[in-house]
């Protein structure tokens, strides 16, 4: 159950990272975001990320072994990029129309899941 919790709050917490590092960049498509200066930009985003430590220090806290979690810290931290990875990509699909998913990504995010495989073999 605490690797259930462990990933659905890194899940919550790459979201809110995402939308935090890459989502101002969509502001331009909204008028009055359009014309924030770079400070007001960066304010937004931090207030943005505040929360992706919502999730991500409890999803750390939960998930880590010697916390009483099923994760090692390197199995934390190839899960949370994962993760990101995913998030990634559906947001930039979803909210960037003009960026395409290449054969070269798709052969590095198999890369990144055998990264995964090899991480948690024993």
């Amino acid at each position: 159950m605490k690797a259930f919790y462990t990933i659905a709050l890194l899940i919550m917490s790459n979201i809110f990272m995402t939308l935090a590092w890459y989502g101002h960049l969509k502001f331009k498509d909204i008028k009055w975001f359009a014309t924030l200066p770079l400070l007001a930009v960066i304010l937004i985003s931090w207030g943005i990320a505040l929360f992706e430590y919502f999730f991500q220090v409890p999803a750390n806290r939960i998930g880590f072994r010697e916390n009483g979690g099923p994760f090692t810290l390197v199995e934390l931290k190839v899960i949370q990029e994962v993760i990101t990875l995913l998030v990634f990509t559906i947001f930039s699909v979803l909210a960037f129309k003009n960026e395409t998913i290449k054969v070269n990504h798709i052969i590095g995010f198999v890369f990144l899941i055998l990264a995964v495989y090899f991480i948690f073999k024993k």
